[in-house]
């Protein structure tokens, strides 16, 4: 079965190439980024503040065009002290967070130690776009200053804050990129009940010891990064900690919850795709339904740079057509959603 052209899987298989214009960023980054972030030590104060200019100079040069999107900043605290940052980004047709109960709780990645809603303003702003929703950017906090659970503890803290400011759970979806996608399996399977109406992961980071992008580095290295630095990366997060800790192993399995209807996008060319592919696997064994894209040749979390990526505009518009789908049929914003 096919989607615009991409092959949905459930197995590996052989799919076309991507774009001339894939391949060539692909073949530059691996000349380029992935020798540089091998001489950037993230445990050096200076090696992570040069690690995060780089990639956010790469979210900016790369990303969509950010045309008037009104930008609203929440510092808040629930009443029991605990403290919500972040922001909301929306469209200029999308309503306002005050005038609806739907919206998109995004968690961006970051290996727990890079990147904020800043940084993924352009891609949030977009996810609006496309599907006229408002999108609430989670502002947790990052490694090595916040260790493990930190991360996770505000990811729970932010989704029940959208509930308090009167957002209904099955009338919410939320959408992650890379490590963003482990907090999202940490928010399913160790709280948020009831479940969202669907979950939209970018190349998501599942397993936190990298042992599966190791496996598939063997046979194709990643453009961007080696899974042994992006290994130290994580490691800021939680070292020290069993990496069979529930709450980084996420075994879905024994948990006994079903994950809401999801879809994973993954580029054939990172590492990451074998983390894609593991999490798909675990979602439908609980019976849940998970639709998974690889798309051919693409680099990591690809959605978020359109001039390097012509496929990141399709990957996109269809990742809005099925979160919008999965909205309730009552839901007043679905008429409008992916238009």
């Amino acid at each position: 079965m096919s989607l615009l052209g991409v092959v949905l899987i459930d197995v590996s298989v052989v799919t076309p190439r991507g774009s001339v214009r894939s391949r060539t960023a692909a073949a530059v980054s691996h000349l380029t980024l992935r020798q540089i972030s091998a001489v950037l030590p993230p445990e050096q104060a200076w090696g992570l503040w040069a690690s995060r200019r780089i990639v956010s100079t790469i979210m900016d040069a790369f990303g969509p065009p950010l045309p008037r999107t009104p930008v609203r900043h929440v510092d808040e605290r629930l009443p029991d002290g605990r403290r919500i940052v972040g922001e909301w980004v929306r469209a200029p047709h999308a309503p306002e967070p005050e005038n609806t109960d739907t919206a998109i709780y995004f968690l961006h990645g970051s290996g727990y130690a890079m990147c904020s809603p800043r940084t993924h303003r352009r891609l949030t702003a977009w996810l609006s776009a496309h599907t006229g929703l408002p999108v609430f950017c989670l502002d947790y906090r990052l490694a090595p200053r916040h260790r493990f659970p930190t991360a996770a503890d505000d990811t729970h803290t932010g989704w029940e804050w959208l509930q308090q400011q009167g957002f209904r759970p099955d009338r919410m979806v939320i959408a992650a990129d890379s490590a963003g996608g482990h907090l999202a399996a940490d928010l399913l399977v160790h709280g948020a009940q009831p479940h969202p109406a669907a979950l939209c992961l970018f190349s998501p980071l599942v397993d936190m010891t990298l042992q599966a992008a190791r496996g598939r580095e063997k046979h194709r290295p990643d453009p961007a990064i080696r899974a042994g630095d992006a290994a130290r990366l994580v490691q800021l997060y939680c070292r020290d900690v069993d990496p069979s800790h529930p709450r980084l192993a996420h075994d879905i399995t024994a948990a006994g919850r079903a994950f809401p209807p999801t879809l994973i996008q993954a580029g054939g060319a990172e590492m990451l795709a074998a983390d894609a592919e593991l999490l798909a696997e675990r979602i439908r064994a609980t019976g849940a339904h998970c639709e998974l894209q690889i798309w051919p040749d693409q680099v990591h979390v690809f959605q978020a740079l359109p001039r390097l990526s012509p496929e990141a505009t399709r990957a996109i518009r269809a990742a809005a057509q099925f979160l919008c789908a999965a909205l309730p049929a009552d839901t007043s914003e679905r008429a409008a959603c992916g238009r």
